[in-house]
This record gives structure tokens, sequence and C-alpha cells, in this order.
């Protein structure tokens, strides 16, 4: 395993960090900003997030028909369309819809609003249906690592209403254990916590190799030697370890099915 010493401080970063009204972005984005395809290149993302949407959009032929639509902002942005929305469309809606800056997963450079290709498009809520290569999106979404982040009959959770167009990328195997699970990001940070680490693992096979995930609370990981970082299952490295944003580090630790 490559390990790296880990403080307290890193619990603000990761894939894993969870965004919302309660909890709101401490680190800057620590991972290189890259276009998410050539035809739009001022949405970004991270450039392991935007790999691992590039590798499913070349799985279902989904540039075709899908564009993207808003990825990284920055405070400032999400500010502008904070005030914006408030303007245009009022309150009630701008809560619904509409992160406060600081608060917003965009911030992060790992999340990405999609819309089907159509005009005219809809920067607030772009048309995303659950039908044809949108449905075919959201069945291979978490084979490559990302989450339908706000999901209807979650709202009381998220904050946030139904948004069947914003994607939040948390890794492999992450997004399959909430897939599996039916969770929200939310309710993972409080599932893997009954995972402590050296004394329990949630364990899940993914192609040829089996991920363990366990918690480490800020107190118990400041000063470790864990690897840190994403990894994605294709990737050789044996482990990898993601701050969540409120008290601690999720890790998940790789071996061989066969081993």
């Amino acid at each position: 395993m490559i390990v790296m010493k880990t403080s307290k401080d890193d619990i603000y970063s990761g894939d894993l960090i969870l965004v919302n009204a309660m909890h709101g972005i401490v680190s800057g984005v620590t991972s290189p900003l890259i276009p998410v395809h050539p035809s739009a290149p001022s949405i970004l993302m991270c450039s392991h997030a935007a790999d691992a949407l590039n590798r499913l959009m070349r799985e279902i032929d989904g540039w075709t028909s899908i564009v993207p639509v808003s990825g990284w902002r920055s405070r400032e942005e999400q500010q502008t369309i904070w005030d914006d929305s408030l303007e245009e469309n009022g309150i009630a809606f701008t809560q619904k819809y509409v992160a406060v800056p600081g608060h917003s997963e965009h911030q992060t450079g790992l999340a990405i609003d999609l819309g089907l290709r159509q005009e005219p498009l809809d920067f607030i809520c772009p048309a995303f249906p659950d039908s044809g290569i949108c449905r075919t999106f959201r069945e291979k979404a978490a084979g490559h690592g990302f989450i339908l982040r706000y999901p209807a009959g979650k709202e009381k959770i998220t904050g946030i209403a139904h948004e069947p167009w914003h994607f939040r990328y948390v890794g492999i195997p992450h997004a399959e254990i909430m897939a599996r699970e039916g969770l929200v990001l939310e309710e993972y940070i409080d599932f893997i916590r009954r995972f402590p680490y050296k004394s329990a693992s949630y364990q899940i096979q993914c192609g040829g190799r089996i991920a363990s995930v366990s918690y480490i609370s800020a107190d118990e990981g400041a000063g470790a030697m864990l690897s840190r970082g994403h990894c994605p299952a294709a990737e050789s490295s044996s482990g990898a370890v993601s701050g969540n944003n409120v008290d601690g580090f999720i890790l998940t630790e790789w071996r061989d099915a066969d081993e």
C-alpha cells in the first residue's frame, strides 16, 4: 500500500466529502480541473471524475444525445446563480434547486449536471428523463463511480428537491454500495460508521477484486499512515482514504477475489 501521513484537516477533502446545507466547503479543489468534453471547454470537473464520466459515455455512446450543462463552479459563480435565481424565480424555487454559495457540490469539481440534447436547454433544471439514453446512463452510473445525488423520496434528508440531472462522483465501490443499499450520501456517511477500522468492514466484489470499506474517526486517523486519494477498481493501488467533511475518514482497501 502506498501510504502517507494524514492530519485532521484531511477530513475536508476527498471523493466522499459530504457537502450540503449543514456541511460547507472547507478545502479548495485539490485535483486538476479539466473539460468534461471538447465541445464544452468551459465545463470542468476534477480530472479523475471527468475521466470516469467519459468512460461511461463511451460505453453507452452518451455524448451523441446528452450534453454537459454545469460542472465545477467557483463560489463567485455559485453566488451569481443564487442571486439570479432569487430575482427570476423567487426564494421558494431557489431554495429547492440552488445550493447556498459555499455549500454547493459544484464547488468540489465532483458534480455534473447533464441534459438531454434538445432546445431550449434549461440551465437550472435541464431535461433528463427516466427513459432512453438517460435511463441507460443511470443504470450504468454506479459501475463508473457516479450516484444520482438528489433522488425522489430523499428530499428531507438531502435538503434539495429531486434533481434527475445532477450526478456526483464518489468513486468505486462507494457508488455501487449506495445503489445496493438505497442510500444517499448523507445516509452513507452514517452507514459506514457501523464498520470501524480494524474491527469490521463492509465488503463488496467489483469485477475480480473485493473492496473492504471502513470508518476511522478524525482523532484516530490523524497522524496515521494511510493511503490517500481516489482508487478506481481498475487501478493497481491496494487502498485509498477520503475525508467525509464531517468527522472522519472512509478507508477503502482492495484485494484480489481469489486471495
